[in-house]
Parts: C-alpha cells; structure tokens; sequence
C-alpha cells in the first residue's frame, strides 16, 4: 500500500474537511500539522515525545538528507524511519523550497537545478529524477515532486516561466517515482496569478497524483492575498485526494486554511520561535525571555494543560533560557507543538460534530489578533 485517503465529511457552509490519510506507517487524522524535521529531526524533540504528542507525520528534507548524513548512510541504516527510531508517517520535501530559501547557493536550469553545498561548497546537480530516486532511498511515505519555488513579488513572464518548468519536472518525477509504497504528491505554482493557478492545477491533475500540494504561498506576500489564491486554487483539486498547504504554521492560518478545505500543513514556525524563546498561548505570542517574567511563578499558559503548562514556571523556563540551558528551549519546543496540536485536534472535533462553522467564527476573530501577522 502505498496510501490512502478516505474523506469521512465536508463542513457544507465552509468546505472545511474531516478525513483519515492512510499509510505504511499509520493514520493521520486530517487536517493535520506536521512538525518540521528538516535533516531527520526535530528539534529539540525525541521521537518518542512526537509520539506522545499523537503526532502522526512529520516532514523531512531531501536535499538536506542527500547532503547529509548522506543517502547511502540511510540506505545502510534501512531507511529514514529505522535510522531515526520514528514509527509514524514521513513527508519529505524535494528540494524546491531551497531553490526559493538558498538564493546565490544555486542556479535553476530546465533540465534540473545546481546547488553549491552550504556545508562544504562542493556542487551538487539536481534533476527531478535524481531528486525523486534520493527519496525512494530515503523511504518517506510521501514524497515530493521537484518544482521552482518563486519568491513574492514576481512579473507574471517570469511566473509563466515556473509554471511550464514545474510541470515539465512533475511529469519526469512521475516517470521515474518506482515505488509502490510511497506516494507522490504534485505541487501547484502560479504565484497570485489565478490564470497561472488553473493552468498548473490542471496539467498536475492530468498526471493523477496521490495527491496534491499547493506550494509558492507564504514566501512574502501578505495574508490576505494567501487566502484568496486558496479560495481560487483549492477547488481545482480533486475533492477524493489530499491537499497539502506547504510552509504554513501560524494559529491564524491553519484555522483559515482549515476552512478552505486544506488537510496538511507544516512549517518550522512552531520550533523556531521556541528556540529564541517565543510560545504561543491562548492569549497569542510570550516572548519568555523578557524581564517581566523572572519571578512570574505562572505556566507559560494557564489553559494549557500540556506537561510543561503543569510542572514549570515561566521564571524557571526563562531562567534556563537565559542561562543557555538545552532544557530551557525543549520546553518551549515541547509546548508549541501541543498548542498547535490542540488547535488542529480542536479543528477536527468540530467539523466531527457538526459545528465548524461556528468554531470558526468565534475562533477566527481572536486568532487574527494575536497572530495575524508572520505565517
């Protein structure tokens, strides 16, 4: 088996999705949040917390992976789920975010893609067969086709350009994609063009994918402008498969992408702010490390009922920040990635009974205001 995907119900006032997405290594309840592992871990996380965190999936890095430990060493170890100790679902990106995030460390050519390495500055040639055959090694059991990531703002000739590229890629990735236990998702581009949006939607859709993902989104434009390319761009999919939202985090937008029928979602957001010391709460962002809470004998958040909410206080969390202990930014990584998984299981529960469109409506006002800003 390589996956499945059963669509259980569909908010009929929002188009908001409750569904079950299968795999070789367990179910994910959707819509779901995938925590970050971008070179085989996340960070400041073991696995067996992801577990107690009912993380279902998490996404990993190809091109990160393929770099280093090195492809042949996870091949040796069996593959990335054995060589890490994860028993849950994995989703690994194929490399196209890097073409957007590492600027003069490449060079985009039709044929594929030329890295320089940040690590050693050896070169490195990434072709959409390469890139897919690194991922069988790898194991995931969702894999990525290799497209061009643009950054925000960009002229439509240039986008037009990215689109027929994508999909050239798409096409090869799909020829060469060999295993039957992984699947292989499809990535819309087209910017905030919705001509561009449907042409890309269209040609992957032909392809027939697994499912699909909708990438070039939360790369600088503002929220706003997100959410209605969505509205343009989510209908377009096959209602029977999957859709992936890529590199969207924030409370504010996992609930709107929520309720424009997305059903995954990652983002590093979640581990990152809790490395300098930023949570979220019910009450949106606490930057811990201020002075305010050295002797604040209060949870990181009263409403939360997560291990960390129930034995520390922000004076001992800020202190081991501040202090430079590893402990300190576990915690805050360990509480992030509760809150975010209370808010999908929160967003769940609701499309379950019947009352999405009302969890939304009182949700979404208070969510905007603490965390209407940054995706």
């Amino acid at each position: 088996m390589s996956i499945f995907f059963h669509l259980i119900k569909v908010c009929p006032k929002t188009g908001a999705r409750l569904g079950k997405l299968a795999t070789n290594h367990g179910v994910v309840d959707t819509p779901a949040f995938m925590p970050v592992g971008t070179q085989g871990s996340v960070k400041g996380i073991t696995t067996d917390e992801l577990a107690e965190l009912k993380t279902a999936m998490i996404l990993a890095n190809s091109y990160h992976l393929y770099l280093r430990p090195g492809i042949e060493v996870i091949a040796r170890a069996g593959g990335l789920h054995k060589m890490m100790n994860w028993s849950g679902g994995i989703l690994t990106d194929s490399g196209g975010f890097q073409i957007f995030s590492l600027g003069g460390l490449r060079k985009v050519e039709d044929d594929g893609v030329v890295f320089t390495s940040h690590i050693d500055g050896s070169t490195h040639y990434l072709t959409p067969e390469r890139v897919v055959r690194i991922q069988n090694v790898i194991g995931s059991d969702i894999a990525m086709v290799l497209d061009q990531c643009p950054p925000y703002p960009v002229s439509r000739e240039e986008m037009e350009v990215v689109v027929e590229r994508t999909s050239r890629w798409a096409l090869r990735c799909r020829e060469a994609h060999l295993r039957e236990d992984q699947a292989l998702f499809g990535i819309v581009q087209g910017g905030v063009y919705q001509d561009l949006r449907e042409k890309s939607a269209a040609e992957l859709v032909k392809m027939e994918f697994t499912g699909y993902a909708i990438g070039g989104l939360s790369v600088g434009e503002p929220k706003e402008l997100m959410y209605r390319t969505l509205e343009g761009v989510v209908p377009l999919l096959p209602a029977d498969k999957p859709r992936y939202l890529m590199g969207v985090g924030s409370p504010d937008a996992l609930l709107e992408g929520s309720r424009l029928g997305i059903d995954l979602f990652d983002c590093v957001l979640p581990t990152r702010i809790a490395r300098n010391g930023r949570v979220m709460t019910s009450r949106g962002y606490l930057t811990i490390r201020n002075a305010v809470y050295a002797s604040d004998m209060a949870p990181l958040d009263e409403a939360c009922g997560c291990p960390v909410c129930r034995n520390y206080s922000r004076a001992y969390i800020r202190h081991l920040i501040n202090a430079g202990e590893i402990l300190g930014l576990r915690l805050t990584t360990y509480h992030n990635l509760y809150y975010l998984a209370q808010l999908m299981q929160e967003i769940r529960d609701a499309i379950a009974e019947d009352r999405f469109d009302q969890y939304y409506r009182e949700m979404k006002p208070r969510l905007d205001q603490y965390y209407g800003g940054a995706n």
